[in-house]
């Protein structure tokens, strides 16, 4: 992990501004999506992608296994391939 040396404190909402130098070295655009992870007692900030097939790219009718998201569609095609339907 990288100190950058930037103290921010929280306003009474619990908010807090990245500066301007910070966002635009880490490639955040306005109103960028932006995943809040804890990692070992520390709060992660991540841009967020939304959630799609690890093979074909789709979002939708997602299914979580094993951590990796997987559309039925592939499921379907997958058990097709393997001989199971």
């Amino acid at each position: 992990m990288t100190n950058t040396g930037i103290i921010r404190q929280l306003d009474k909402l619990g908010r807090i501004t990245l500066p301007m130098e910070l966002r635009k070295s880490l490639g955040f655009s306005e109103r960028q999506a932006l995943a809040i992870c804890i990692e070992d007692n520390n709060v992660i900030l991540r841009k967020y992608s939304e959630p799609a097939d690890v093979f074909t790219g789709s979002t939708k009718d997602l299914i979580e296994f094993e951590g990796k998201m997987v559309s039925r569609e592939s499921i379907k095609k997958l058990s097709e391939l393997a001989g199971l339907i």
